[in-house]
């Protein structure tokens, strides 16, 4: 069984940084390409960014472009983001994904297998 759980959220003032880190059960977590969602109250869950298994590729939604770095560590079954000059606009619940078919790197949430069950980001203004 896969297991995703994500840690690093919180408070922060406009313009400051968060990283967000999630850890990955299971001995496959290499051939997962990794995804990050977040869903702000009352509005759909959104695409951030997402990893290809060997990071090599990486994708960012065009709101967070500039702003947000993912990365991932294969060794230590962990994929990270890290949130640099952080908007009101940020503040969501923020879900790490994990997308089991090698071949493809997805951008809707309906591409991902598993899923973590999500670390609150407040920015305050």
């Amino acid at each position: 069984q896969v297991q995703l759980v994500e840690s690093g959220g919180g408070l922060v003032q406009a313009g400051g940084s968060l990283r967000l880190s999630c850890v990955v059960s299971g001995r496959t977590f290499s051939s997962y390409s990794m995804g990050w969602f977040r869903q702000a109250p009352g509005k759909e869950r959104e695409f951030v960014g997402a990893i290809s298994w060997s990071g090599g590729r990486i994708l960012y939604a065009d709101s967070v472009k500039g702003r947000f770095t993912i990365s991932r560590n294969n060794a230590k079954n962990t994929v990270s983001l890290q949130m640099n000059s952080l908007k009101p606009e940020d503040t969501a619940v923020y879900y790490c994904s994990a997308d089991k078919d090698i071949a493809t790197m997805g951008i809707t949430q309906y591409e991902y297998d598993y899923w973590g069950q999500g670390t609150q980001v407040t920015v305050s203004s």
